[in-house]
C-alpha cells in the first residue's frame, strides 16, 4: 500500500507499553475531510491513566474519547489533540490547519464537523493546547469568578496554568499559582501570575480551583477557601481514592466542593453554546505567544511508544507536543 491508502496510529497494547500500527486508510466521503497530521499533544494526566491501565471500570463508557479505537484497558487507541492540514475536502477547508480531537494518528478521515480551522494568528505549533484550554474555559464556566476575587490556583500544569491565566485579566482580582515544584515560579513569571509554594500560600479565597491531582493539593484546597468560599475539582483521580478532612472547617465555613468536567458544557453556557464555538472560543484565547511556555518538549511520531513511557511515569511535565512528518 502507497503512504496515501495508509495510516499510522500509536496503540496503547497492554497497560504500560505502547506500539503503533498501520491500518489502510479509506477515501472521504462528501461530508469528510482528510487530514495530514502536523502535531498532536500528550494529555499528561488522563494519558498516564488510559496507558497504565486505570480507567475505573464504571467510566470506561463516558471516558471514551472521539475517533477511539478497542477498549480499555487494552488495546485502545487513544488521545485527543490533533492539528493537521486538511488535504482533500471542501474548498473551503482544503490546506487550512485545523484541530481535532483525534487520537496520535498521522493521517485520518473524520466529519467536517469535527475539526475546527485555527484562527490565523494562532501558529499550529501551539494550536496542541487547545483540548487543555476547552478544559480550563468550562472549568472557568463553572467556576464564575468575579471581580475582586482572591483566587487560588493550585497545581501549576497546563490546566491549572491556563485558569489562572485567564483570571489574570479580571479586573481586581488576585490570582495566585501554588505548586510544590518552586521551579514552576519561572512558568507563572512568563505569563504574568503570582507564584507560591504551598507554604506561603494565602488563604480566605472566594475561590480554590484544585488541578494538582494530588490528594494534599485538595486537602489543601479546603485550607485556603474562605467562609462560604467555592473549590471547583479539575482532577481526576482514576482508580485512586483520596482522605479529606471534611470534619474540620468544611461543614462551620459552608464550603461547595464542586467537580467540573469538559465532556459536557458546563450548565451555566450549554443553553447558549456549542461544543463547537466552546472549541471555537478556546483556539481564540491561544493566541498570545506567552503560552508557548507550556510547551516543554518534542519528540517525533516514531518514538512515540517510548515517549509515552517515560512521560507518563516522570514529574514535571507541562505538554509534551508530538511532530509528524510526511
Amino acid at each position: 500500500m502507497s503512504p496515501d491508502t495508509t495510516a499510522r496510529a500509536f496503540w496503547v497494547e497492554t497497560p504500560g507499553q505502547g506500539s503503533i500500527r498501520t491500518r489502510p486508510l479509506a477515501t472521504p466521503g462528501p461530508d469528510e475531510v482528510r487530514v495530514r497530521a502536523c502535531f498532536s499533544a500528550i494529555s499528561r494526566g488522563t494519558e498516564t491513566l488510559v496507558f497504565h491501565g486505570r480507567v475505573p471500570e464504571s467510566e470506561h463508557a463516558r471516558m471514551r474519547a472521539p475517533f477511539q479505537e478497542g477498549t480499555f484497558p487494552a488495546p485502545v487507541k487513544y488521545g485527543y489533540s490533533s492539528v493537521g492540514v486538511v488535504e482533500e475536502g471542501p474548498e473551503a477547508l482544503r490546506g487550512r490547519y485545523v484541530f481535532c480531537l483525534h487520537p496520535h494518528q498521522d493521517h485520518y478521515i473524520v466529519p467536517v464537523s469535527m475539526v475546527t480551522p485555527l484562527p490565523e494568528a494562532l501558529p499550529p505549533e501551539r494550536a496542541v493546547l487547545a483540548a487543555n484550554m476547552e478544559t480550563a474555559l468550562n472549568g472557568l464556566w463553572d467556576a464564575a469568578p468575579r471581580i475582586g476575587d482572591r483566587v487560588a490556583v493550585i497545581g501549576a500544569g497546563v490546566v491549572g496554568s491556563l485558569m489562572a491565566w485567564l483570571c489574570r485579566n479580571i479586573p481586581g482580582t488576585r490570582v495566585e499559582l501554588i505548586d510544590i515544584d518552586p521551579s514552576r515560579h519561572a512558568l507563572a513569571q512568563a505569563l504574568g501570575i503570582d507564584f507560591s509554594t504551598p507554604s506561603r500560600a494565602r488563604g480566605e479565597c472566594d475561590l480554590v480551583i484544585h488541578a494538582s491531582g494530588s490528594e494534599g493539593g485538595l486537602q489543601q484546597a479546603l485550607s485556603l477557601a474562605g467562609q462560604e468560599a467555592t473549590i471547583i475539582e479539575m482532577s481526576w483521580f482514576g482508580k485512586q481514592s483520596i482522605t479529606l478532612p471534611l470534619g474540620e472547617a468544611f461543614h462551620s465555613r459552608r464550603l461547595t466542593l464542586r467537580a467540573s468536567q469538559v465532556g459536557t458544557v458546563s450548565p451555566s453556557r450549554a443553553a447558549r453554546r456549542t461544543h463547537a464555538e466552546r472549541m471555537a472560543q478556546a483556539l481564540s484565547l491561544l493566541e498570545d505567544d506567552r503560552l508557548d511556555a507550556l510547551i516543554d518538549a518534542e519528540t517525533p511520531f516514531d518514538a512515540l511508544p517510548e515517549t509515552m513511557a517515560r512521560v507518563t511515569t516522570e514529574s514535571g511535565t507541562l505538554c509534551h507536543r508530538i511532530r509528524y512528518t510526511s
